[in-house]
């Protein structure tokens, strides 16, 4: 899908959840949040730095707090959705208009806005070291050409294409993964190139 160009755009995009959206937006901009798009998703910044995102799916409209692991959450409304790989991010879902709590909804977001204000941020782990798994060293060892292009990149996009390999579960995924990204390699384009400088 193509990103969205503004806030609005976005919301038409996803009609199902319109409603929802909406009213969450003016949850959030009651607050001192600066609403700007990032990845095409509205998201609401302080000092520049990302608080908080709105995004609708296919069975529900949530809210990510960047550094929602911060947040005391004494209601439990808040998750994290990819356990294992997010350290900070915490999503709170939302099923229906009449699931939107006002109050509770600027509870949570002034807290955020002040832990943010108090420079509380998950720092990213800088200089991991590079574990390159079994699969792709195989592919890699067998073809020169695709080895010199993947030594090419960055050490960080060397990283997204081992871990986008390593993380999965299956044998299976793991070589379809692999299938997907010797064509990426081969044409100079980082994982999540298409991701950057939005």
């Amino acid at each position: 899908m193509e990103m969205s160009k503004s806030v609005e755009e976005y919301f038409e995009k996803n009609p199902k959840w319109q409603k929802e959206l909406e009213r969450l937006r003016s949850i959030l901009l009651q607050t001192e949040f600066i609403e700007t798009l990032k990845w095409g998703i509205p998201t609401y910044t302080i000092n520049k730095k990302n608080v908080v995102g709105l995004a609708a799916f296919k069975n529900y409209v949530g809210l990510w707090f960047f550094n929602g692991s911060f947040l005391k959450d004494d209601y439990q409304k808040l998750m994290n959705a990819q356990e294992g790989k997010t350290k900070g991010m915490r999503q709170w879902r939302f099923n229906s208009l009449e699931e939107i709590d006002e109050r509770l909804i600027l509870e949570y977001s002034y807290e955020a806005i002040q832990n943010q204000k108090d420079g509380k941020e998950i720092k990213v782990e800088r200089n991991k070291p590079l574990v390159i798994p079994v699969e792709l060293e195989r592919v890699l060892s067998k073809n020169k050409e695709l080895k010199l292009l993947f030594e090419g990149f960055t050490k960080s996009k060397q990283r997204e294409f081992a871990e986008h390999i390593a993380s999965a579960k299956r044998e299976a995924t793991k070589m379809s993964r692999l299938e997907k990204i010797i064509p990426m390699i081969l044409s100079g384009v980082g994982l999540n190139d298409k991701y950057r400088n939005c």
